[in-house]
């Protein structure tokens, strides 16, 4: 078990479908926890399960769109009805959006990058939070990226705009929430080697999308992108008590890009 401490611990995570969700996912029932995992699509659900082992007592998926308010509340009644309680909010749906100056994106692309990365990101926080206000402890982390920390190379301004809002939610949630002994967090991946950025490859360049890896992964100190793997361990880490005075943070997980 890599954290103890989460052990028989309830997980709610969301993008669970994603490399992301997934790894995290799995990083938590490994670490003893039961986890609940929503996603869009039942087929990127089963093939996150699948990646965990299969079915399990202390695994369930739940589809769901995080943009609507209804399904929100539903996937969190399920988790709670399923096991209880919530320890654990992996705040983690996400879409990367069109590659396109701001002059030539689309109001109606805006708007959904907005839905899903900042409505699906409170709407979540809104459901969970009273739980864990009435449970008197729980940790919440919320994805965001370096691209809420700074503008990135590439001309994404929908989903720029959508996670630098998830930082100032982030802060203004944990400043909300730390009196009920409720903590909350964010990270900021590099890029990850995950199908997002598959996409966001072909969307900058659709004829050479391995060269636009190759100069982005050249961009990073470490001179790679990510693993899903590196982005769950921290997710871990600010979800177990090793990190019960972390809260209102931004963890970069960037590989130095932003040094």
């Amino acid at each position: 078990m890599l954290y103890p401490d989460l052990k028989d611990k309830v997980v709610l995570i969301t993008g669970g479908g994603g490399g992301l969700g997934a790894a995290a996912g799995k990083a938590f029932l490994e670490s003893g926890a039961k986890v609940a995992l929503v996603g869009r699509t039942e087929k990127n659900l089963a093939e996150a399960a699948a990646g965990m082992g299969g079915a399990s007592d202390r695994l369930i998926t739940i589809v769901a769109d995080t943009s609507l308010e209804d399904d929100t509340k539903r996937y969190v009644d399920q988790t709670v009805a399923a096991f209880g309680r919530i320890d654990v909010f992996f705040n983690n749906a996400g879409i990367e959006g069109k590659v396109a100056p701001i002059v030539d994106q689309k109001v109606e692309d805006f708007d959904k990058v907005i839905a899903v990365n900042v409505r699906g990101t409170w709407l979540g926080l809104h459901f969970v939070l009273p739980i864990m206000y009435a449970q008197k402890s729980g940790s919440v982390i919320n994805t965001s990226s370096i691209g809420g920390l700074t503008a990135g190379p590439m001309p994404i301004s929908p989903y720029v705009t959508s996670k630098f809002a998830i930082t100032g939610l982030t802060r203004i949630a944990a400043m909300e929430s730390a009196p009920y002994g409720v903590r909350v967090n964010s990270v900021h991946p590099s890029p990850v080697d995950t199908k997002m950025m598959r996409a966001l490859e072909r969307g900058a360049n659709p004829d050479d999308p391995e060269g636009t890896a190759e100069k982005v992964a050249a961009s990073i100190p470490l001179g790679r992108y990510a693993k899903p793997e590196e982005i769950a361990s921290v997710v871990l880490f600010l979800g177990s008590d090793q990190s019960s005075f972390v809260t209102g943070s931004n963890y970069r997980v960037d590989g130095g890009m932003l040094s």
